[in-house]
């Protein structure tokens, strides 16, 4: 049976009508392609389905053209409550400031991460895509996080790039409220936290990092 992983992504562009967001590019791109050359099958879904705003700030002329062909899945994304989570082996959630909005009270996303949590999948994201996992729990009510090492784009990140008064809550005080223990680098460092079955990455510099980690706990 071909194996299967679930990328979700946000659908989230505009923040107090004055700053555009959504996913950041590199986080999206650099891990579907490296699923789609070690052979597993992708589907890109979102909270409401359709596109999947790319934040413009990660759109670079720098940027490999082999991310290119990948920005055409962001366009017309899979409605979440339409997926057969079941089939996944992994889920990943890239970040951007999108998530941050629209992906922590998602109930549909609830369910699945808790399925793959009980059923011991890959579960993993990076950056601001963390926030995906906020809200899941285990069977006794705890949040699959307490305990569990992780990371996520942290506070000093977030004051460098002028974001901290524009988000709903810091992701990293989240985290260490819901019980885990966060583990921070220095800003924009490569840098991954596997805990059992969850990967995170802290930024986009994490992304390649956190997909090959996804490709390694699956194999």
């Amino acid at each position: 049976m071909e194996k299967s992983i679930l990328i979700v992504t946000t659908n989230f562009s505009n923040i107090n009508n004055e700053i555009q967001t959504g996913v950041w590019f590199e986080e999206f791109a650099v891990p579907y392609l490296i699923f789609k050359a070690t052979g597993y099958k992708i589907i890109v879904a979102s909270p409401n389905g359709g596109e999947s705003p790319i934040d413009i700030n990660s759109l670079s002329c720098s940027n490999p053209m082999e991310w290119d062909e990948t920005g055409k899945y962001l366009k017309n994304t899979e409605k979440l409550s339409n997926i057969d989570y079941k089939q996944f082996e992994a889920i990943y959630i890239p970040g951007g400031h999108g998530p941050m909005f629209d992906l922590p009270k998602n109930k549909i996303l609830k369910k699945i991460i808790e399925y793959m949590y009980e059923n011991n999948k890959v579960i993993s994201a990076v950056c601001h895509g963390v926030v995906g996992l906020i809200s899941a729990e285990d069977e006794k009510g705890n949040s699959i996080l307490k305990d569990k090492y992780v990371t996520c784009f942290t506070n000093k990140e977030e004051q460098i790039v002028k974001m901290k008064e524009f988000m709903p809550f810091l992701l990293q005080d989240k985290l260490i409220k819901l019980g885990a223990n966060f583990v921070e680098e220095k800003p924009w460092s490569e840098h991954v936290e596997i805990s059992y079955n969850i990967i995170t990455g802290q930024n986009q510099n994490s992304a390649q990092l956190a997909a090959e980690s996804i490709i390694s706990l699956l194999n």
